[in-house]
């Protein structure tokens, strides 16, 4: 910017010069160079993915993380949305309560979608914590001016941390999201997880295929939300 700025005063400067000498008097300013024109503020409501390294695409091109693909179901259907992807690989249920407030100040929200518990799962973390920060979560949410619309997509534990375990990390999905009137997806990797073909080489992350799959699930719950509200 600096050197933007001087060059403004070297030609003003060499203008006024010329003009005082009568050979510029009636030269038009120069034309605002493209980079110093702001852009036209993003007209179009946010949908944003808060998640893990499921939503944030972990192993894949950008273009082939399920948010990605479900831009362009939102842009095929013309509805007047963008997708935000803000998962973060690695991140806990208590990460994705840390990163909230200052993720919902970034600017109105018309649908929030979270997908956590992953981790605290793979770390058979506590199921009491894991639904307290996910009510967290959906408690911040809630309160925001404009409240968005919620939708929470169900997980499911490994099966070698037991069936207790594992029913109860189930359960608490469903039970959460209905606490806050928050749209219910019963398990984002349905059709994905445990198929070698849809996964990459650790057996957890999907391959673009299995990334379009997800995002096929994620529609069939979230089309309905943005239909009913993109007016």
């Amino acid at each position: 910017m600096r050197w933007a700025r001087n060059g403004y005063r070297w030609t003003w400067w060499i203008g006024s010069l010329l003009a005082a000498c009568g050979g510029a008097a009636d030269r038009p300013a120069p034309a605002p160079v493209a980079k110093d024109i702001p852009a036209p503020p993003d007209p179009r409501r946010t949908v944003l993915f808060v998640g893990t390294s499921l939503t944030a695409g972990l192993g894949l091109d950008p273009a082939d993380a399920y948010p990605a693909q479900i831009q362009l179901k939102v842009d095929s259907a013309g509805l007047p949305f963008r997708v935000v992807n803000a998962g973060v690989s690695g991140e806990t249920s208590a990460g994705a309560l840390r990163r909230i407030d200052w993720l919902l100040s970034q600017g109105p929200v018309a649908v929030l979608v979270i997908e956590t518990g992953a981790n605290d799962g793979l770390r058979g973390q506590s199921i009491d914590s894991l639904r307290s920060n996910i009510a967290a979560i959906l408690a911040k949410a809630s309160s925001a001016t404009p409240r968005p619309a919620l939708m929470v997509a169900g997980m499911e534990a490994m099966p070698n941390l037991g069936r207790s375990y594992g029913d109860s990390f189930r359960a608490l999905f469903p039970k959460v999201a209905s606490e806050y009137g928050a749209h219910y997806l019963p398990f984002l990797l349905n059709g994905v997880a445990g198929i070698d073909t849809l996964n990459q080489a650790d057996g957890i992350h999907p391959t673009p295929r299995g990334a379009r799959i997800v995002a096929a699930n994620v529609w069939k719950t979230l089309r309905p939300i943005l239909d009913s509200i993109k007016h």
